[in-house]
């Protein structure tokens, strides 16, 4: 054998090799933005998680009787902050949502809660920190989108399988939030 078959064969294995680094890199890469993104999306959840015992309290006030209520959003704001992974905390935000829309929902039975400034200002507040979440979201949903088609491309995929690089779950819209709202007059 030839220094010229060893020298192409050495010069394939070095790009092999050289495509497997980057391809891990760009794995990591990814995968770091992509727990950045989740990040940014905690920051945001914290605000609210403490911003809610305020607008329970102040509802608590006006409200005594509609424990069920404010117990759901205490109960799924502990659930929320004290999730393990980013899909439980997808999940358990998701309760939280819908447990302060009916927060809220309960607070138009009652006239002097809603003209309340502080109660106000929560609600503003709340309003202005779910819009960063939704945005956080999407940013996140972008970020792991980017990361899993990346993951599932050939022949990165290859790179990811033997390094245990697996999918990220994408924040959704609950099977219960996709219905249309009915208005009736």
């Amino acid at each position: 054998m030839g220094w010229i078959p060893f020298a192409i064969l050495l010069g394939i294995l070095l790009i092999l090799v050289v495509w497997c680094v980057s391809a891990y890199n760009r794995l990591i890469s990814f995968s770091v933005r992509v727990d950045n993104s989740w990040s940014q999306v905690d920051v945001q959840l914290k605000k609210r998680f403490d911003l809610i015992p305020n607008l329970v309290e102040t509802v608590k006030g006006y409200a005594a009787h509609e424990k069920s209520t404010l117990s759901e959003v205490t109960k799924w704001r502990g659930a929320a902050m004290n999730a393990r992974t980013p899909e439980e905390a997808m999940e358990n935000n998701a309760k939280l949502s819908r447990a302060i829309v009916n927060l809220f929902a309960t607070a138009e039975q009652y006239p002097d809660l809603k003209a309340n400034q502080n109660f106000l200002n929560l609600q503003d507040q709340l309003r202005e920190i779910e819009s960063k979440i939704a945005v956080s979201r999407q940013f996140y949903n972008d970020t792991a989108m980017k990361y899993n088609e990346y993951v599932m491309r050939f022949p990165s995929n290859l790179i990811a399988s033997v390094f245990h690089f697996n999918r990220k779950k994408y924040f959704e819209i609950e099977e219960a939030d996709r219905a249309v709202p009915q208005v009736k007059f």
